[in-house]
């Protein structure tokens, strides 16, 4: 079940303002940006990159995920791997509220989020 209207609007400016906070300078943007989705249950972060070998081609490459569990009224915490499968980030695999997520994100104790 996808999150009601209040919900989703909450989550995209809790989100949307911690994306906002990442984004680097406006004129570093065409080369390192970031962005998120909101799809279902679950929360994207992922980097905007020009392609390597065709700049005018942009990438996304996520790298942190968020699914809310109703049953359990926890987010799942996930991180992206060299192998581009979802891993559950062990040192802290769920937290209650997508602003604990975002924290663990930013703070990237482990590396595994930022590298």
């Amino acid at each position: 079940m996808a999150f009601n209207d209040l919900e989703r609007k909450r989550i995209e400016n809790t989100v949307g303002a911690f994306v906002e906070n990442l984004r680097p300078l406006p004129p570093i943007r065409p080369q390192l940006d970031f962005g998120y989705r909101v799809t279902g249950q679950s929360i994207e972060l992922f980097e905007i990159r020009p392609q390597w070998n065709k700049p005018e081609v942009k990438q996304e490459q996520a790298f942190a995920k968020a699914t809310f569990v109703q049953t359990q009224n926890k987010w799942k915490i996930y991180y992206e791997r060299a192998d581009l499968k979802w891993h559950g980030y062990e040192p802290v695999p769920d937290v209650s509220t997508i602003e604990e997520f975002l924290a663990i994100v930013k703070n990237d104790e482990f590396a595994c989020f930022f590298g």
